[in-house]
């Protein structure tokens, strides 16, 4: 069976800072046209960043998109210039929460949500963390908190669904998977 969506034309309709809109015409297996609203993304990174005492840092910031405030893992867009997602994770790291980590592992990758966006997202897991002597600055359009959270403290934040974006959830499943692997 073929699934491949041919594109027949394609319009950018708004092309900003951090994304691109598209509309394409695609002609379907089937033989039958349609349209796929698309929002084309650079990719991105998030990091995983445990604490020798088992905490986890998170930024908490207000989310206009949602209406609401986020508890999330820190995380950023790739800059042009960023070889990797390493790179990006290592950078947001340091602007997001003053820390930078010693030792770095990927953990995974994908694409947040490929029925309407192209974003690529890698996720790093950071140990060994010390406070940069004299952090990135944060970006000028982000107000955000840190916070040093044990597990059960994030866990909560899931409860009462202030820690729910799709790369925060899945770094909790993956501590709480960790964290019975070690127990065993």
């Amino acid at each position: 069976m073929e699934f491949e969506e041919k594109t027949v034309s394609s319009e950018v309709i708004y092309d900003g800072k951090v994304t691109k809109y598209v509309i394409e015409e695609v002609l379907l297996p089937n033989g039958q046209h349609s349209k796929r609203e698309i929002v084309r993304h650079d990719g991105a990174a998030a990091v995983i960043a445990l604490t020798e005492d088992d905490k986890m840092l998170f930024v908490k910031q207000y989310r206009k998109a949602i209406e609401q405030i986020s508890v999330e893992i820190p995380a950023g867009l790739k800059d042009e210039e960023d070889e990797d997602g390493l790179v990006t994770a290592k950078r947001e790291l340091e602007e997001e929460t003053g820390y930078q980590g010693e030792q770095w592992n990927f953990v995974t990758s994908f694409f947040s949500t490929p029925g309407f966006t192209d974003e690529f997202l890698e996720i790093y897991e950071a140990r060994g963390l010390k406070l940069a002597e004299n952090p990135l600055p944060k970006d000028e359009d982000e107000t955000i908190e840190l916070m040093t959270l044990t597990f059960e403290e994030a866990w909560t934040e899931y409860e009462k669904g202030t820690l729910r974006d799709s790369k925060s959830v899945f770094a909790l499943f993956y501590w709480k998977m960790t964290r019975l692997q070690n127990f065993k």
